[in-house]
């Protein structure tokens, strides 16, 4: 092959960058559903890492810090199924609670097999009784599981359970692992080979959404705009939600898993607590997405939480689309006070889709589809490493690289190393500096597009003959 200028490369330098296979995601077949169940603190979540076999569940001792479904795949004995984690169930909750509860409950008669967690260390409460008292008439196969038994002193109150009415309590330690086996092997013999309600079909899976932003700034209320249910507890007080929410939404007649995130308010670094894991939590969930939706509140200033989350996108190298949320509050004057502040704060993503809507009312909710398709069609876009060089020569042509230390360094060529995001390889005779990459950039996207995408331009310097003959 010729570099740029005419004279001749050794093709083994960028071959290894321009052979990458995309491998097509193949079909997830339907799980089965185990929901758990149980009233605020008696280890539900723990158990579910316990089952799972990882720490996914955020785990405090403190009671209701779980308040959403949050599925979790899980894997025993060569079979998987999916684990619902719930949050604290009471008969009598009122505000946020409630709400918690009702999440239980349709969990409970969503799922193929309902797994009730006791604290066996307490003993059955009123509580504990009325939900036996609701499970009782459920149609799916119900276990029931005595929590903290972790020695043999407890294995008198674990008999005492017989009076719930739900068969043989089965002891269990979610924090230590005793008895967790036994459990798995009841929890397979109850549930079905596959799951009793199966949602849409999409031979590829659903594209991987992340609802992200900054406490209180609507994700929760979006995602159950976009559902048309209350997937997601919402409460006006900050940083309701915990742990990150999965929900398959169907808009334009297209199947996404959208997953709802805790808010991020401080760094990982300084967080604590519940609120340490959830930022965690957010971070995996924009890791194992394609596409950021990051929600900003069109009423208020841009944030340096804002840009702080931005900032986690890009790094993660996600395709990013912006959703101003509550603009059924913008007025006039707020419009001309945003025009300067995305000019000023979103200086690091102009290339990022823009989407105005309203969670409240469900304005222009639709328009996150057709901004989302283009996000990633730019994230999965691959440019022919001929059509790249031949817009290169022209590029450089008119205006060439900056002098460094006396010298003009020189690209030989370009090629494009990978999609997810879109990753540029330049291979030149000296390094090129930051802005002049930047430069090539915003010409990259001028010319081939990439919108909603990032794009990453990396210099490889070319060692001279000469130095390499002699290693």
């Amino acid at each position: 092959m010729t570099d740029l200028d005419g004279t001749w490369t050794d093709e083994s330098d960028w071959t290894a960058f321009d052979d990458e296979s995309e491998g097509a995601d193949e079909a997830t077949p339907a799980q089965p559903v185990l929901a758990i169940v149980g009233r605020p603190n008696v280890g539900k979540s723990t158990l579910v890492n316990r089952i799972i076999g990882r720490r996914e569940a955020v785990v405090q001792d403190v009671p209701g810090v779980t308040r959403d479904r949050v599925a979790y795949d899980a894997l025993w004995n060569g079979r998987k199924f999916t684990v619902v984690d719930t949050g604290g169930w009471e008969p009598d909750a009122t505000g946020m609670m409630a709400s918690v509860a009702t999440q239980a409950e349709l969990a409970m008669q969503t799922a193929d097999a309902v797994l009730l967690v006791v604290d066996a260390s307490v003993g059955a409460t009123t509580t504990d009784e009325a939900v036996a008292k609701v499970l009782r008439r459920s149609k799916a196969p119900v276990l029931l599981v005595a929590n903290k038994v972790d020695d043999e002193r407890l294995m008198a109150e674990v008999a005492s359970l017989w009076s719930l009415g739900l068969g043989e309590p089965m002891p269990v330690s979610g924090l230590h692992g005793r008895g967790s086996g036994d459990v798995l092997d009841k929890i397979l013999e109850v549930l079905p080979e596959t799951p009793r309600d199966t949602f849409g079909a999409n031979s590829g899976g659903p594209r991987r959404v992340a609802l992200v932003g900054r406490p209180n700034v609507g994700k929760s209320s979006l995602l159950n705009r976009l559902t048309g249910e209350n997937r997601s507890v919402v409460d006006s007080v900050a940083g309701t939600t915990v742990d990150p929410v999965d929900s398959l939404v169907e808009l334009d007649d297209e199947v996404w898993r959208f997953v709802d995130t805790a808010g991020l308010r401080k760094r990982v670094n300084f967080a604590s607590g519940a609120e340490y894991y959830a930022s965690l939590r957010t971070k995996a969930a924009i890791e194992s997405a394609e596409v950021a939706v990051v929600l900003l509140d069109a009423a208020e200033p841009i944030s340096e939480q804002d840009l702080r989350v931005l900032t986690m996108v890009v790094e993660s190298g996600r395709a990013c689309v912006l959703a101003f949320n509550k603009w059924d509050l913008v007025d006039e004057d707020r419009r001309n006070a945003m025009v300067r502040e995305l000019d000023r704060g979103l200086v690091r993503v102009p290339w990022a889709e823009r989407v105005n809507i309203s969670a409240l009312t469900g304005r222009s909710v639709r328009k996150l589809a057709p901004a989302l398709r283009t996000a990633l069609d730019s994230w999965d876009t691959r440019v022919p490493t001929g059509r790249l060089n031949s817009w290169l020569t022209d590029l450089i042509a008119a205006t060439p690289p900056p002098v460094r230390g006396g010298k003009q360094p020189k690209v030989l060529f370009a090629t494009q190393a990978a999609t997810r995001p879109p990753t540029f390889v330049l291979f030149t005779t000296g390094f090129l500096e930051a802005g002049y990459r930047r430069y090539i950039e915003r010409k990259l996207r001028e010319e081939f597009g990439f919108e909603g995408s990032p794009v990453r331009v990396s210099v490889r310097v070319r060692e001279k003959r000469e130095k390499r003959a002699k290693k």
